[in-house]
């Protein structure tokens, strides 16, 4: 959200609350003014029986004045003591209720804050652990005296990946999730982008990384966003992949309930989701057992979640058993598919 939609925001929010507690604040007092009206006109009495003696008149006789009555303050009293307090009762009430919705705004814009800094943090993550391995890589062939054009273009090649997915990231946080841009990307290049970004943390944990993705199919989404999904579900699959085991990725046209959509499956052969953790490890924070790898956070599923709601997708746990796990992917195929 830019600046000036902020301003507009918080101007409009306390607009809103300053009515909101300026209408309250006039029906409590209404109402307590009402109520000690009521309790005197109900505790009164006529003075002298309704008579009382106005003024002199022809022979001293008593003058009738209705509008004259007593007030026994020692039955008021305790009515204004009362509701003196419940008044000030219910304003302290609405004053904390109006706080509350008076930082209502800065707290979203906090937690916007926290989720894009957590969410970027993750994201380069990736990224600058395969650059941590390409320099080891490129350092060991200068070593050598190797030829080091490919591991050069390598590293050109993950600075690059890192430039697209933070301004992707800057891109969605002005977006203020807003509808989202329509755009085409071509699955197999995203997929191979996503194990070309991987493959070094794969090679370090001794896991081989296989594909399989339908030619042309191509879904409805950025090339950046689908790159980034694809590199979340294996991050993870490769993170929690035993050693000389392999992970695969596929991608094809749904059938059945599933036309219009591209199915991306990511299928490891680790420990298997317990049954109360099939819904928990899409959420923020939440993380799964340790594996002995690289520490994770808990924000790689809960991203992909995000994102492919966004954009009218689905992610979930297809199936999964002690002898691995199948996490599918569903996002919907480019328009003329």
């Amino acid at each position: 959200m830019s600046g000036s939609a902020d301003r507009d925001r918080v101007r409009r929010s306390a607009r809103q609350i300053g009515v909101w507690t300026g209408v309250a604040s006039a029906i409590v007092i209404a109402a307590g003014v009402g109520i000690l009206v009521a309790v005197i006109l109900a505790t009164s009495r006529p003075q002298g029986d309704d008579r009382v003696t106005a003024g002199p008149r022809p022979g001293g006789l008593p003058v009738d004045n209705p509008d004259h009555v007593v007030v026994d303050v020692d039955r008021v009293l305790p009515w204004v003591i009362v509701l003196g307090i419940v008044g000030v009762a219910l304003l302290g009430l609405i004053a904390w209720f109006a706080a509350r919705r008076a930082v209502a705004p800065l707290e979203v814009a906090l937690q916007a804050q926290r989720d894009f800094v957590a969410d970027a943090s993750h994201e380069l993550r990736t990224p600058l652990t395969a650059l941590s391995s390409r320099v080891q890589i490129l350092q060991r062939r200068v070593a050598r005296g190797d030829d080091i054009g490919d591991a050069l273009a390598r590293l050109r090649g993950d600075t690059a990946a890192m430039d697209d997915i933070l301004t992707e990231l800057l891109l969605a946080a002005q977006a203020d999730q807003g509808p989202v841009p329509t755009a085409v990307s071509d699955a197999s290049a995203a997929v191979n982008g996503a194990v070309d970004l991987i493959l070094p943390i794969a090679e370090s944990a001794e896991v081989v990384l296989q594909t399989e993705v339908a030619s042309g199919l191509t879904v409805a989404v950025p090339d950046v966003t689908l790159t980034r999904l694809c590199t979340a579900l294996l991050d993870n699959a490769v993170q929690h992949a035993p050693r000389a085991s392999s992970v695969v990725v596929s991608a094809r046209p749904g059938s059945g309930p599933g036309r219009g959509f591209a199915e991306f499956r990511v299928a490891d052969r680790g420990p298997g989701v317990g049954v109360e953790d099939r819904e928990r490890i899409f959420t923020r924070f939440a993380r799964g057992p340790e594996t002995g790898r690289r520490r994770g956070f808990g924000l790689g599923l809960a991203l992909v979640r995000d994102v492919a709601t966004r954009y009218g997708g689905s992610v979930a746990i297809e199936e999964t058993s002690d002898a691995g796990t199948t996490f599918l992917l569903r996002l919907p195929l480019a328009t003329g598919r």
